[in-house]
C-alpha cells in the first residue's frame, strides 16, 4: 500500500472484547451469551466503516509490539486500513475495551486506553516528519479525531500548525471523556459528533432533544455539530445556517457498541460525495440503524 490515505483516523485502536446476551440485564446479572474479540476503538471503528465505503483510511495510534498488537494490525490490514503510521511501542501493551450488552443496551464498559495516553504526541509524528505533512505543509485533508487522547494533547492540537488546514471531525469516545474536547469548541475547522449526554456535558446543561443540544453547542461557539439521541431525532447544527433534524429508521437493536462511530463515518463519506446536509444526515442515520440491527458487519 503506497497511496496517500484519503483520511486519517487519530485515537484509539484496540481490541474490543464484547459480551452480548439476548435478554434484558441489570447490575449483577449472570446469563448465557456470546463473547467476541474484534478490532475496535473509536478511530478503528471509524476507519473500518470508511474502508467498507471504499475509502483508504490510515490510523494514527499506539500499538504494542506484543502478540495482541501484531494480530490487531494483521486484522486491520485485511480490512483495508493503512497501518504504516502507527506508533509501535516496545514497553506499552496493546489497549483493550471490554463491554457487556443486553437486549436493553449497554450495561457496562471499561476502556483500557492507557498506552494511547502514555504515547501522547508520539502518535502525531507522521504529521510533522514529512510522511503525512509538516509544520510548513500541513495535512490538508479530513481527520477523524477521538477523545481518548489526553487533555494536554488535545489542547496542543488546537494550537498546532500541523492541523491548521485539516477538516477535523471530532468524537468524544464516551461521555466520561466529552469535556476533554472543550478546547476544540471554538476551533473553526472542527465538526463535532456527540450524543445527547455528551452535548450536555460540553455545555454544562441538560437538553430534552438533539435539536436543543445542537443549538446549545452552537451558542457555546461550535461551528458545526451533529447530535444523536439513540432512536430519537438527530440534529445537524451549522453556525449561520441553523439546525436541521431527522429521525433514524426503526430497527430491532442487536448491538450498540460502535453505532456512533458508524454514524460519524457514514456522514463523512456522504459529505465527501457532495450530498446536502439533509441527505448526509439521513444517509448516516440509515447506516447506523443498519449497524445496530446487525445488518452491517462489525
Amino acid at each position: 500500500m503506497d497511496k496517500t490515505p484519503d483520511i486519517l483516523c487519530i485515537g484509539s485502536v484496540l481490541w474490543d472484547i464484547i459480551g452480548r446476551a439476548p435478554v434484558h440485564m441489570r447490575a449483577g446479572s449472570d446469563v448465557p451469551g456470546r463473547i467476541t474479540r474484534v478490532p475496535g476503538g473509536v478511530a478503528m471503528n471509524i476507519a473500518m466503516t470508511l474502508a467498507r465505503f471504499g475509502l483508504r483510511p490510515a490510523v494514527l495510534s499506539a500499538i504494542g509490539r506484543d502478540v495482541q498488537g501484531q494480530e490487531l494490525i494483521g486484522a486491520a490490514e485485511v480490512l483495508g486500513i493503512d497501518c504504516r503510521y502507527l506508533y509501535r511501542s516496545e514497553d506499552l501493551p496493546t489497549d483493550r475495551y471490554m463491554a457487556i450488552e443486553g437486549a436493553n443496551g449497554l450495561i457496562a464498559a471499561i476502556a483500557d486506553a492507557h498506552s494511547l495516553e502514555q504515547a501522547g504526541a508520539r502518535i502525531l509524528r507522521p504529521l510533522e516528519d514529512g510522511r503525512l505533512g509538516s509544520a510548513g505543509a500541513p495535512w490538508a485533508g479530513p481527520i477523524a479525531l477521538d477523545g481518548n487522547l489526553t487533555e494536554a494533547l488535545i489542547a496542543e492540537i488546537v494550537r498546532s500548525p500541523l492541523f491548521a488546514r485539516a477538516d477535523l471531525r471530532v468524537a468524544p469516545a464516551s461521555p466520561g471523556k466529552a469535556e476533554r474536547l472543550t478546547p476544540l469548541l471554538a476551533a473553526p475547522q472542527v465538526t463535532f459528533y456527540v450524543n445527547l449526554e455528551e452535548a450536555g456535558l460540553l455545555c454544562h446543561a441538560e437538553f430534552a432533544s438533539a435539536e436543543a443540544a445542537a443549538e446549545g453547542l452552537l451558542a457555546r461557539g461550535a461551528r458545526r455539530v451533529l447530535v444523536t439521541d439513540g432512536g430519537q431525532s438527530a440534529a445537524d447544527g451549522l453556525a449561520g445556517a441553523g439546525v436541521i433534524a431527522a429521525t433514524p429508521p426503526a430497527v430491532m437493536v442487536t448491538r450498540v457498541t460502535g453505532a456512533g462511530d458508524t454514524f460519524m463515518a457514514a456522514h463523512i463519506v456522504a459529505e465527501r460525495a457532495g450530498l446536502s446536509r439533509e441527505a448526509a444526515l439521513a444517509r448516516a442515520l440509515e447506516a447506523a440503524a443498519r449497524y445496530v440491527s446487525g445488518e452491517l458487519a462489525s
